[in-house]
């Protein structure tokens, strides 16, 4: 099989590779699509995200979905053929985050694409990959395999809503509209924000956000405006951090009302980062942050499918895996792309 093999920054290699078989309790899926997310772009650019740096040769990709080519001993509920949406992450079950219901927190997590571990866990931009039948989750027939490999974009996004508690009738500030800000944008919406106010640096990206439903977008360097939000104790009830910047975490927790709750959804650089934690205190914020997902998975799968929710808009591109390299440059490239799929056709 052919994948997709990072070997340093910018050089990504696609190398044939053995393809692996299903162990007991295991099923061999055919990836048909997958997104590339901003850690890829990380990873591929700069060699590490956040505070992961990638120490061997790398298979990139956790955002898949294919069809069932075999299945292991001992597993029952899946047939072969059918099409799945694949969650990353295969949790213990059995240390202490695990038994307390947080399992994205797993002591022994194996988060395939991540380098959080070395040996890495390699990740999913391959012909084939072997997972637990556990981590598959079953997707209609008229879904599209882009579109359900959004299922984990979706679950991240589900995942933050969900730490920012009822959102009925609030006041939403989302602060950086790359996909997952989009995303949270029309979770954020379907929720029952009253209004939401996008902000970016890319007019492209304001473009996106007032098509899924923003009410108000503005550049994230006007910065009347943003002094204006933090007069009087702020203004959002609610502050979905999404850009992964320090100055986006300062006008988050400028922007905040006092008693309100920023979200801290974006991964900052490696490193310490300013927080302005007096604000945190002075205003009583409830300023939480957001890693990953725990069920919420199969449940945006379950959506998507369903066709309650419709992420294709950001959808903009696709690629075969032999264009990989062009991929993520486009990817990159917030003047002309959103959400970029490579295909393993």
């Amino acid at each position: 099989m052919f994948a997709a093999v990072l070997h340093e920054p910018k050089k990504l290699l696609i190398d044939e590779l053995d393809a692996p078989q299903p162990q007991p309790g295991q099923v061999q899926i055919r990836v048909r699509a997958g997104g590339i997310c901003g850690s890829d772009l990380s990873y591929y650019f700069k060699g590490k995200s956040g505070d992961f740096a990638v120490r061997e040769p790398f298979v990139l990709g956790h955002e898949v979905a294919g069809e069932v080519a075999a299945l292991g001993e001992g597993v029952t509920g899946l047939a072969v053929g059918q099409r799945v949406a694949v969650n990353p992450g295969m949790n213990c079950g059995i240390c202490r985050y695990c038994v307390k219901g947080m399992p994205n927190h797993c002591l022994n997590m194996r988060f395939m694409g991540s380098a959080s571990t070395f040996p890495h866990m390699q990740g999913m931009f391959r012909q084939f990959i072997a997972v637990s039948a556990h981590q598959c989750v079953p997707v209609p027939d008229g879904l599209d395999f882009a579109q359900a490999s959004m299922a984990e974009p979706l679950a991240v996004a589900l995942h933050a809503l969900r730490q920012a508690g009822s959102l009925v009738g609030a006041k939403v500030l989302l602060v950086g509209c790359g996909p997952i800000g989009c995303i949270l944008l029309a979770v954020a919406k379907r929720a029952g924000a009253h209004q939401i106010v996008a902000l970016d640096l890319a007019e492209k990206a304001l473009q996106m956000a007032a098509t899924l439903g923003a009410d108000e977008t503005a550049l994230a360097n006007d910065q009347s405006r943003i002094d204006r939000w933090a007069q009087q104790r702020g203004t959002f009830d609610v502050v979905l951090e999404a850009s992964g910047s320090t100055p986006g975490l300062d006008t988050a927790l400028r922007a905040v009302r006092a008693g309100g709750t920023a979200i801290q959804v974006g991964n900052l650089p490696a490193g310490q980062s300013p927080v302005a934690a007096n604000l945190v205190m002075s205003k009583e914020l409830c300023y939480r942050g957001s890693f990953r997902f725990t069920d919420e998975y199969a449940v945006a799968a379950e959506e998507l499918g369903a066709h309650k929710i419709d992420l294709r808009p950001l959808m903009t591109h696709a690629f075969p895996l032999e264009e990989a390299n062009r991929a993520f440059e486009v990817a990159q490239d917030r003047s002309q792309s959103m959400k970029v799929h490579l295909h393993f056709d």
